[in-house]
């Protein structure tokens, strides 16, 4: 059996950062770090601070003075250290305009986007978390922001992602895509859902795909992953062969329904505002490299 080939093109998949977990733990190490280090500033939306050109704004450690504070530790590069922090920490900023995450990752060099994805996310567990799920008690972070505790009950706290699945579901001609409600009109993509406690990630796309379209799923497989910070999850992504089932929807999607490759193919020639058929996931997604992967290669997996 081949290995899988490797899904390429979309964003959140280069971080350039050493994630240099063994100076977590050690606050003189990280208060040495911080003069030199740049920062990644984001607002309360999730939002990066940028210059005028749209790139994120060149903020050391040294111009707050001080140090890292309730900032949160990401890594190093070869020559310094980054950290995340919210706006509202610091003095007022000149702030020329404020990026979002889908922008950045079309526009910025992948590094660049792939660190406020990093940071973006472990904001968002930071403000989700202040108080513990377990007492109510209020929680304090440590060992650079990764480690949160309750000085109540004395619970730990670590940063959480909600796994899901994404999946290319063929019957071996075409492809299964799918609408939900309140998307664009035209927009279609492949299917996709969290997995659930005691499932594996292949059950799940099993059982996922039938929910959503009355598919059998005869067989999947593994192919890449991309974090996908919109708020939390990460994003497992299959192809799968399939059972030429007629789909029917049951309440999470609007639509589902087969399409054949000269569909799909004239889709990708003429993605765009403009186009007048069906419109595919935008190209930071794991879900355009499925459908891309799809395209060039159909489906390995046979019926046995």
């Amino acid at each position: 059996m081949p290995y899988p080939a490797t899904l390429e093109g979309f964003a959140f998949q280069s971080m350039g950062l050493d994630r240099a977990d063994a100076l977590r733990g050690d606050a003189g190490a990280l208060r040495d770090q911080w003069p030199d280090a740049w920062l990644i500033v984001l607002d309360g939306e999730g939002r990066a601070a940028a210059g005028a050109d749209g790139m994120p704004l060149p903020l050391r450690g040294a111009a707050f003075g001080g140090g890292p504070g309730t900032a949160i530790f990401l890594g190093r590069t070869d020559t310094q250290a980054w950290f995340a922090l919210e706006a509202s920490a610091l003095p007022a900023l000149d702030v020329a305009q404020w990026v979002d995450l889908r922008r950045a990752a079309a526009d910025w060099p992948a590094d660049l986007a792939g660190t406020f994805a990093y940071a973006r996310g472990m904001l968002y567990w930071h403000a989700r978390n202040r108080f513990c799920g377990v007492c109510g008690g209020g929680v304090t972070f440590d060992r650079g922001g990764f480690a949160g505790h309750c000085a109540q009950c004395g619970n730990d706290h670590y940063p959480r992602v909600d796994p899901a699945v994404i999946v290319a579901v063929s019957d071996g001609e075409r492809l299964l895509l799918g609408r939900q409600p309140g998307w664009a009109a035209r927009r279609w993509s492949v299917l996709a859902g969290f997995v659930e406690p005691g499932e594996t990630l292949e059950q799940t796309v099993v059982r996922e795909v039938h929910e959503e379209a009355g598919v059998r799923v005869l067989g999947c497989r593994y192919l890449a992953s991309q974090p996908w910070p919109f708020p939390g999850a990460l994003m497992l992504g299959f192809e799968a062969l399939a059972a030429g089932d007629e789909p029917r929807v049951d309440g999470e999607l609007e639509a589902a329904r087969w399409f054949t490759r000269e569909e799909i193919g004239r889709a990708l020639r003429e993605d765009g505002p403009g186009t007048d058929g069906i419109v595919l996931s935008p190209g930071i997604s794991i879900a355009r490299a499925l459908i891309v992967h799809w395209y060039g290669q159909g489906t390995t997996l046979t019926r046995t």
